[in-house]
Formats: structure tokens, sequence, C-alpha cells
């Protein structure tokens, strides 16, 4: 019987961490760091608190343990002495690594940046066909791997990082039975593929602009604010998985503008795999729409990490605007005294110091704005407008002619 006098909390524990990386050659010590913090906040997007970092400089990571045997027993003295539930590394382990960490650890689970991103993925997906990429990715990740880490991902297991999976009543870990499921998912999504591009078929006589960026900078925002759509924006890493699509309509022009799900520095090639049909959205549009956080000390890196991704999926020599987004939380840092004086005694406002700077020259189109602040958002609806007039005049040659007029309408 319950004690109605006494009060019983229903509350999930929130899950601890302890964060590993290995700095090298081709990875050094403040990078890593900056890597270090991408990971802590990848784990508080799932509620889970960092609770210490431990980080090695090697020659390159070790082959059997990740990390060599010092620092190894230096992490399980602290997790033998301290509550902790995962050991999360900023690098994909190798099944062997897996394994061997897992017998050192015993009941600590064992996570990798790549499952914690799937797991993030597991738990923004809200359409079916997110839902199938993702536990697409979630095994083709996993079959080479097929040790007590597989049975994390039951939903019978519980619930909390590392356990949101395919979500069978039992998961076995025969590899036939594995690979029939992949096959399955992969059928099933070709089927879903189809009807996709069908869908996109019927939108084909419409200029598409896709809005992509590095995950967290804003695109969200950014089409809630030019879409007037209530679109799901949030200050966590991949808020956005699934494509949103919204028609648009500026002097009387529509168009089509979507956002698309965020990328990320190592992101698992099983999820560039599974989210192919998402992706066609940022292949097929007509214009891009890159998005930079400008206020980010790295966001030249991030520029990279899409530009390289775009290369990868075929979709680099689009027509782009380049939009550098946050000018509101830009805090520039300067190599000398004197530029630094320079700045302060400078009457410029941010915007115009960013105008005349190097970053300026990035792109053909480059615009500075704060989504968030809605500051200089007229001058990316003028240079976008402009795009998509173009384009759309290229598609209608006689649309005035047809007796549409220049218009102003709500956006």
């Amino acid at each position: 019987m319950i004690d109605k006098k006494k009060s019983y909390s229903t509350a999930v524990k929130q899950e601890t961490a302890v964060l590993v990386a290995v700095s090298t050659q081709k990875q050094p010590v403040e990078k890593t760091k900056e890597y270090l913090e991408e990971l802590a906040f990848l784990a508080s997007t799932l509620g889970v608190e960092t609770v210490r970092t431990f980080t090695q400089n090697l020659e390159r990571a070790d082959i059997r343990t990740y990390t060599g045997k010092g620092k190894l027993e230096e992490i399980v003295t602290f997790v033998t002495a301290n509550p902790v539930d995962m050991i999360i590394y900023d690098d994909d382990l190798t099944p062997s690594q897996v394994r061997n960490l897992e017998a050192v650890f015993k009941d600590i689970k064992v996570i990798d940046r790549g499952l914690l991103i799937l797991d993030i993925f597991a738990m923004r997906a809200q359409t079916a066909q997110a839902k199938l990429q993702v536990e697409l990715a979630q095994y083709q990740y996993m079959y080479p791997r097929l040790t007590r880490m597989w049975t994390h991902l039951s939903r019978q297991s519980g619930v909390g990082v590392g356990m949101r999976g395919p979500g069978e009543t039992e998961l076995e870990t025969d590899r036939r039975i594995v690979k029939d499921r992949i096959a399955f998912l992969k059928e099933k999504l070709e089927k879903v593929d189809r009807q996709s591009t069908t869908r996109r078929k019927e939108r084909d006589r419409l200029v598409r602009v896709a809005i992509v960026g590095y995950t967290n900078v804003g695109k969200s925002t950014l089409m809630r604010g030019l879409s007037k759509a209530d679109v799901f924006a949030e200050n966590k890493l991949f808020a956005t998985v699934d494509s949103t699509v919204r028609k648009v309509n500026m002097e009387n022009i529509p168009f089509l503008l979507t956002d698309t799900v965020g990328f990320i520095r190592k992101l698992p090639t099983t999820l560039i795999e599974s989210f192919k049909s998402t992706l066609d959205e940022v292949r097929e549009a007509d214009i891009l729409m890159h998005v930079v956080d400008i206020s980010h000390v790295s966001f030249e890196e991030h520029l990279d990490v899409v530009n390289k991704t775009l290369e990868e999926i075929g979709a680099s020599n689009k027509p782009t605007i380049l939009v550098f987004n946050k000018i509101d939380l830009y805090n520039p840092s300067y190599n000398d005294e004197e530029a630094e004086d320079e700045v302060v005694t400078s009457n410029e406002s941010v915007l115009d110091q960013l105008k005349k700077s190097y970053v300026a020259d990035k792109a053909e189109h480059v615009v500075f704005i704060s989504a968030e602040k809605k500051e200089n958002i007229d001058e990316l609806k003028n240079v976008l407008f402009s795009m998509v007039k173009e384009k759309h005049f290229s598609i209608y040659p006689n649309w005035l002619d047809l007796g549409y007029t220049a218009v102003e309408t709500q956006e």
C-alpha cells in the first residue's frame, strides 16, 4: 500500500560521464580541448553531466585501449572512487578497443563520439522516415561491434544515453539476424526515398532554397524568421533532424525554403549514408544559404567542415549565400595592441567592422546578421530575393505577362 504522507520522486537520475581524448600531431592540445568542450555539449544535449575530462599526448591513439596503460589506470582509479555511469571517447573506437575497454570498466558503459551522436539523432527524430534512417545507422554502426554494448540499445534495458535503440522486444547478437534487419530497413527506406523523390518532383516548378550549416548555428531560428513558420529552435546540438520545408512568397514570387540537419566534426559516415534522402533536399536545391556562427572561436573550421560535407554529397557548386549569424554575440580578438586601440577609439558598429574584414571576401554573396535579434535581416532578404528572382525568371520568363505584379506579400 502506498503511504500518501510520503512523497515519491519520479525524476530520472541524471547520468554522469567522464570524457576521454587523445592529442596527436594531427590534433594538437588546443584543438583537443575545444573538441572536448563540444563533446561535453553533445553529452549535455542528452542530459548527461560531465564530471571529469582526461587527455593524453600520444603519437597516435593506442590500438588496444585508445589511451596508454598509465592513463587508463588513472581513469579506472577515478571511476572506481566516484559515481560514473559512462566513459565517452572523443573518437570512434574500433570493435577491439570497445571489447578491451568494456572488460576493464565492467559495468560502466563505454561510448564513443559516433554512438553519442547517433543517440542524439534517435532522440530528435520525429518523422517515420527519420526514425528509419537513424535505426539503419545504428544497426550499421553496431554490426561490427556485436559485444555486450549491443544490449545497451535495447529498450528493455531501460532509459539513458546509449539506450535509445531500434526497439525490438529482444535483440539478439546473431550477425545473420542483424544483416537481415539492415537489408529490411534499406528496402523500406528505398520505398520512402522514392516517395520523397516524387514529392520533390511535384515541387520542381518552384525555386528551392536550402539552409545548411554546422549544428547549432541558428538555422532553425533563421528559418522561422524568414518563413514565419513555427519551427523548433533550441540552443542544443542537432535540435533539427528532420527536414522542414515551407513555401515563402517575396513580392509575389513563391519559393520553397528548407531547413536541414546540421553537420558536425567527425560525423558518423553511417548517418550520412542513412540520411541520403534528407540530404537530397540539399543536393537538389537551386540556392544554398550557408549559415555560420561568427561568434564561435572556430567558425572557420566549422565553415570548412560544412564545405567538405557539401563536396562529399555533390552539392558544393551551387549558388550560395554565406550568412554569418550571431553578430550580436561577436567578440573580435586582435593580435596586436595597435589594432585593439584602433577599435577602442572607433565609432564603427560591429556590423561595419565585419563588412570591412577579410571574412567579407570569403564568397560572392556574404551577409552578416543576427537571426535572434533580427539585425540586418532586410539585407539578407534583398540578396536572397535577388537570387530567387533571377532563378525564377529563368524558369518562367513570361511570369509578369501572366498577370502577376510585384506586390509585397507576407513572407
